[in-house]
Formats: C-alpha cells, structure tokens, sequence
C-alpha cells in the first residue's frame, strides 16, 4: 500500500507540474483603459488600439482589455478608475490630461500609459519628463515651440493682423499661453487672452473679441475646445477672422491652418510603451515622448474668402491644403 501510494503521488506530483506550466503559459497579460467618452466615440483609443495589433497583440488571443468610460461624464472617472485598479491588470492605459491623473490617483502601483495634451508635470503624472520616477509614463503632445510657431504662420498668411484672440482653458495645463505671449510681443501684435472652462464661457469670449476688435483667433487645442470645434470656427468665419489652430481638424473644419502633431501617430506610440512595460520595462525610467514631426493644414478656400494670398512657398510646405 505505501508502494502504491508512494508511485501515486509521484505520478500526480508528474501530472500537475505540466498542468500549473500549462495554466501559466495559457496566462495573458491583461490591459485595463480608462476613457473620458466611449471605445466607438474616443478619437484616439483606435490608434493605441492599431499600434498594438502591429505589435503582434490581438484581443482575446494574447491580451485581455478591460474598458472603462465615463461616457462623457467626468464625475464618473473616480468611481471606474478605482474599478479598474481593483481589476489588477499588468498595465492602463488613461486617454486624456483630464483622465490620466485620476488613473494615477487610483494606483501609485499598476503601470500606467498615458496620452495627454496636457504638461504631464504640471498634471502630476511625473517627476519630469525625461525620468518620470513613478508608475506613470506615456505621450504628451505639447512641444512649447509650437505656439511661437502658429503665431508665426499665422501672421505670415494674414501680415496685417495686430490683435489675435488667445483662446484657452486654463483647466489644461500648458506653458501655451506663456510662449504665445513672447512670440507675440516678437511679432508686434496684441494677445487678447480669453478663457474658457465650460460651454457657456464661448459666448462671452465671442462678446469679448468683438467688442476689442480682435483682428484674428489663436485656439489652444484641449478637449474643451477641440470639442466645440464647430461653434468655435463657426464663429471665426461669420467674422472673417483668420483661425489658427493645434491638433484637431481646425483647418479641416474651416480655420485658416492646423499646425501641430498628427495626433493618430502619437496615439499609437503609446502601444510601444505598453509592449515594453509588459516585457518587463520599468515606466519610472522610460521618458515621456514628445512629437518631433509636425504637420502644416492651410484651408486655402477660407484664406480665398478672407482675402488673403497664401504664398506659393508656404503651400509648398504644407502637408495639407484644403481647397
């Protein structure tokens, strides 16, 4: 009997050893993502999405997603993000500066990726950019550069322009509205500052550059304002007021130019980071990426109605011209 139970418990001890390996290999890692609207309506969530299947990740195959939406409800974020990190998965993903610091609320301990138009230091996400230091690192899509650098077109497309309406919320963090007002001061023109935090707010900005006779419009991209997208460049056109925008479709829409990153590529980088974190990276030493490739948009049928030549060698360096 001790034979036979002895040579049993050698064979189960053969059997399960094969099985616990099996359950382990079988094991995929799982990817939690929280987002401020919807998987179907978030404009960004796709390009993640794509970079991770040209990495080799399919959903249900070898990565599990677990997704959290607020639906366009921002007092829900909390309650899914501690949802999410109650879940336990080996990495999040957060789309948004208005969504990412409460993920990193949330959790100090689950990797966390990030996309952001906001500063992620001055969000709180990280250390700095170049040594994030905690669970949080990913993709920011400011460069200070780029408002000295709209200003600069802008006032190259429309050279009689003296006072731009800077429109911005101030509820996301930049260092926009500093540079813009040195590169205005460079250019001689007046920056008229406008905030805006909610929907009601635009119509008193829109009182407020009429009354100062503001000669054109510089829009700071954020969710706030992209979303209000058409109220926004509605408004420029029936006053023939020459727009510039960042990311977004501003110039698609009907603003004058669009210069900033294509927000799509910079969205799928972030799946690198994912893909490193999940073979083992640490985020505290993997730095924020900032865009290097910037793209030109020039609505060359807004500048016609407002009456503005738009140089020859200006459109040869556009990536886009909407005609």
């Amino acid at each position: 009997m001790r034979r036979r139970k002895f040579i049993a418990l050698v064979g189960g001890a053969v059997v399960a050893v094969p099985i616990a390996r099996a359950q382990q290999l079988a094991r995929i890692p799982r990817l939690g993502v929280l987002l401020y609207s919807t998987p179907q309506a978030d404009p960004q969530i796709k390009f993640v999405l794509q970079g991770l299947r040209d990495l080799g990740y399919l959903e249900g195959r070898n990565i599990a997603i677990e997704y959290r939406f607020a639906e366009g409800k921002p007092e829900r974020l909390s309650e899914l993000a501690a949802e999410l990190a109650l879940l336990k998965p080996d990495v999040i993903v957060a789309i948004g500066g208005d969504v990412a610091p409460v993920a990193k609320r949330a959790t100090q301990t689950i990797p966390l990726v990030f996309v952001s138009s906001a500063d992620p230091e001055q969000l709180g996400l990280v250390a700095s950019l170049r040594r994030p230091g905690g669970n949080a690192t990913g993709i920011t899509l400011l460069q200070d550069a780029l408002a000295t650098k709209r200003l600069e077109l802008l006032k190259e497309m429309a050279p009689r322009i003296s006072k731009v309406a800077f429109v911005t919320n101030p509820d996301h963090p930049d260092n926009e509205a500093r540079e813009a007002r040195r590169a205005a001061l460079a250019l001689g023109v007046d920056l008229l500052s406008l905030e805006v935090r909610n929907t009601g707010d635009f119509e008193r900005a829109f009182r407020a550059i009429i009354e100062a006779r503001a000669d054109s419009l510089y829009v700071v991209s954020s969710r706030h304002t992209v979303l209000n997208t058409p109220a926004i460049v509605g408004f420029a056109i029936s006053n023939r007021l020459p727009l510039a925008g960042g990311w977004g479709d501003w110039a698609k829409a009907g603003g004058l130019l669009a210069y900033g990153p294509n927000v799509g590529d910079m969205a799928q980088l972030a799946a690198s980071y994912v893909d490193r974190i999940l073979k083992g990276a640490k985020p505290s030493e993997l730095p924020v990426e900032q865009p290097t490739k910037f793209e030109l948009v020039i609505n060359l049928k807004t500048a016609k109605e407002l009456g503005l030549e738009i140089p020859a060698n200006m459109l040869a360096r556009a990536d886009a011209v909407v005609e």
